[in-house]
């Protein structure tokens, strides 16, 4: 008798459900024993300070400063090949152009681009951009998945089969791998999300716009995702800020660390890029944004009327897990490395508020700012913190796609579609400096036991 995958999971759910209590069982480690044997949990160390496991030259994260032999808290930075991202931004903003090719540029060749050569470098971009023939009809169209992550992941792993040469580790055929997936992955995440409007919503148009070779990244993710192509200026200017400052974010991050852990094993460009789209996919590193906007969206519910005075109130019900998911969480407040203040957070801050004030939704952009200020007044409060908890990126990131109109379902993929730029640049300084596989230890704490044999169990 055959059975459809929906039977086998109904006919083995029993046995299953208790082969996993027994999993549980066997898999409880006492935490006194981490304590026991120093285990720097997530490579962290008491204080939540990574571990250095390694060098780097692409980016710089930086929160504290040693003062009188002791590290003091200070406003964040980040640094892209030693310049600061707020300059960057900056400065293509007031010469009225777009910077995320620039930022590109200069993670993967390490300085700043001149005029011809950033002009030749968006053309190579530009020309990768068409995905391959057949491509769309038979990877994307033919089996989409509701998860763009997911889908990500498989486009990259099937790219692997159009690359005549994709187990070429050199820097050379790495880095033509690196700038074709830069490219594509935009049209790869677009056109995935499509086709699932296409089959699995009351949606029953399929647009597939090729991209236009003369816009910038931020200008094509607005053509090929609009029914009508139209976008503003100001628009596209700040998902154009909003993907430079999601370029990249020192080596230790989880999924730029998976990038340096999965070359390390010398394995082929889709293969590490695919373990990196899965790290960035866990909702405790890329889906933070998802989860700002669903609490913004419950806080809207049940405050009728959002004066300073209610929303207080209710973010305090919301950290004392008496409301929305009752975790205590205020999403996208505080950070696990910037102490004091998250340098993109301050930047896509502004421009939230001015394409707030485009769109005719301050009022909205003044809320985002009232819970912001009330979670950190409170949580200072109850956890007697001497600094105050500022937003992190997220908190604002969804906030621009939303008024973007990109749905929710990319939010993730954007952080993505920017952060490939610095994982292929760190892939490469793994490939050029690394030499040796990452290889941490674990101790096994585990006692040793004589095999008993089948008869005596």
């Amino acid at each position: 008798m055959n059975f459809n995958d929906a039977d086998l999971i109904i006919k083995h759910s029993h046995k299953i459900s208790q082969l996993a209590k027994l999993t549980k069982q066997n898999n409880n480690i006492d935490p006194e024993m981490y304590e026991k044997y120093d285990v720097k949990r997530g490579l962290r160390d008491s204080n939540g300070k990574g571990v250095l496991c390694g060098l780097t030259e692409i980016s710089e994260v930086t929160s504290w400063e040693m003062q009188n032999g002791k590290p003091v808290p200070v406003q964040g930075n980040l640094c892209y090949r030693g310049y600061n991202v707020k300059d960057l931004v900056k400065n293509t903003v007031e010469e009225n152009r777009f910077g995320f090719e620039e930022t590109a540029y200069l993670l993967l060749f390490g300085q700043l681009p001149s005029k011809s050569e950033l002009s030749d470098f968006s053309e190579i971009i530009s020309e990768f951009r068409l995905l391959p023939r057949n491509f769309v009809r038979d990877v994307i169209m033919k089996q989409p998945s509701k998860d763009m992550m997911n889908m990500l992941a498989r486009c990259v792993l099937n790219l692997y089969s159009y690359d005549p040469d994709p187990d070429n580790t050199s820097i050379t055929n790495v880095l033509r791998q690196s700038l074709a997936l830069i490219a594509q992955l935009p049209m790869i995440a677009a056109y995935s999300y499509r086709a699932y409007r296409y089959y699995n919503t009351d949606d029953g148009s399929l647009i597939i716009h090729k991209p236009v070779s003369e816009y910038s990244t931020a200008q094509n993710i607005l053509h090929v995702l609009r029914k009508d192509s139209a976008f503003t200026d100001l628009e596209a200017k700040v998902l154009d800020v909003a993907l430079t400052l999601h370029a990249d974010h020192g080596g230790g991050n989880a999924s730029t660390f998976t990038t340096h852990l999965a070359t390390s094993t010398g394995t082929d460009t889709y293969s590490a890029i695919a373990a990196s789209l899965g790290s960035l996919k866990g909702p405790r590193h890329g889906g933070a944004n998802i989860k700002v906007m669903q609490m913004l969206k419950n806080i809207k519910e049940n405050v009728k009327k959002p004066t300073r005075e209610n929303i207080y109130d209710y973010v305090e019900k919301i950290i004392d897990k008496k409301a929305f998911d009752k975790t205590g969480l205020v999403y996208g407040i505080g950070h696990t490395v910037y102490t004091v203040s998250d340098p993109r957070a301050e930047v896509l801050k502004i421009y939230a508020g001015k394409l707030a004030e485009a769109k005719g939704l301050s009022d909205e952009f003044e809320l985002y700012n009232n819970v912001a200020a009330a979670a950190s007044e409170i949580i200072c409060n109850k956890k007697n913190l001497l600094k105050p908890l500022n937003p992190n990126v997220d908190f604002y990131s969804g906030f621009v796609y939303s008024m973007l109109n990109l749905p929710a379902a990319l939010y993730t993929p954007l952080f993505a579609i920017a952060r490939i730029t610095g994982w292929s640049a760190h892939r490469m300084e793994e490939l050029a400096c690394g030499g040796k596989i990452i290889r941490p230890a674990y101790a096994c704490v585990q006692d040793r036991r004589p095999y008993v044999p089948m008869n005596k169990r």
